[in-house]
């Protein structure tokens, strides 16, 4: 019985440390919080209650204009834990940094176009022979994709392509014509589309690239995966909400972000009704995970060949239905 009461006092100390860990307070990093599409499901989660129903008290969210320093934060936070930019986590750990992949982000570019004056007329990538383009800057995203639809339409080399930063320095350029047509991401598009015509959809270019995923330092994930299972199950019950309920999910997004709820809805109907699945459940999207890479080779961020996802990705966390087969 005396054995018996040892091992419960025991089982109990750990059950109430293995408790504290996962009360610990913390902030998390997602990448462009406040600014980008990334952010709804963690903000949904974390005002619905879902961070305190895993057991984790999450104060708020840090966030960066992206890349390597959105890695660095989050391997320097208190949960070295962060939804970040899927190059910049290749990057990061092709540079050495110990760091695991744990489930999908962003799934495709819904979020993404390129827009022009409303007295502008153009209608398709094809017709930007001649014209100047705007992108945010070299290795992005918005490099990769513009590389691979001028490519595609046999205009590379016949478009002057400019680099203007931000969505709001991309709206300076295009406001002093210095470039005809200048990438926009949601919510900024839904906010300005009144002096703005879509010239082209990044998802007509590339259906499928999977922009951003789940990381996690690798020492931290082995101590404490029930804290990243919970962000993970927080942030899924976050997707699953705002498909059911994109109008309270707009509400909540406006709150967070602090903007328009009219212009906040608008963002998250128009990401889901060009990609009802644009935010993953958890799951991985090989295929545009390696449209990705292949973009990333295109504007020589990385060196071709074969890439061996299984030394940085861990899908044990995920629930079986969501883990690659």
């Amino acid at each position: 019985m005396k054995a018996f009461r040892a091992v419960a006092r025991i089982a109990g100390v750990a059950a109430i440390s293995a408790a504290a860990s996962l009360a610990q307070a913390s902030s998390l990093t997602v990448t462009h919080w406040a600014d980008g599409m990334y952010g709804v499901p963690f903000a949904v989660a974390y005002e619905k209650g879902y961070f305190k129903e895993a057991g984790i008290d999450v104060t708020g969210f840090i966030t960066s204009e992206g890349g390597g320093t959105t890695v660095r934060n989050a391997m320097a936070s208190e949960i070295p834990y962060g939804e970040v930019a899927l190059p910049a986590a290749i990057a990061a750990s092709q540079q050495g940094v110990p760091l695991t992949i744990v489930h999908g982000g962003v799934l495709s570019l819904a979020d993404l176009v390129w827009v022009e004056l409303k007295d502008s007329d153009i209608n398709g990538i094809a017709q930007m022979k001649g014209k100047k383009l705007g992108y945010s800057s070299p290795k992005s995203t918005t490099d990769m994709v513009s590389t691979i639809g001028l490519s595609n339409a046999g205009l590379l080399g016949q478009v002057e392509r400019k680099p203007v930063g931000s969505s709001s320095g991309a709206m300076t350029a295009l406001q002093q014509h210095a470039v005809d047509a200048a990438y926009m991401t949601e919510p900024s598009y839904s906010e300005k589309k009144a002096a703005l015509k879509i010239a082209f959809r990044a998802v007509d270019i590339v259906p499928k690239e999977t922009q951003t995923v789940g990381v996690v330092r690798t020492d931290y994930l082995k101590q404490h995966p029930d804290v990243i299972r919970g962000i993970i199950n927080a942030r899924r019950k976050g997707v699953e909400f705002i498909k059911a309920h994109p109008d309270e999910a707009g509400k909540i997004l406006a709150k967070e972000y602090k903007m328009d709820p009219a212009v906040a809805t608008a963002a998250i109907k128009n990401v889901l009704a060009s990609d009802p699945n644009y935010w993953s459940t958890g799951g991985f999207d090989y295929n545009g995970m390696n449209e990705l890479l292949k973009g990333l080779v295109l504007v020589k961020a990385i060196e071709p060949g074969p890439f061996d996802w299984s030394k940085i990705v861990d899908d044990s966390l995920l629930p079986a239905s969501e883990r690659s087969k």
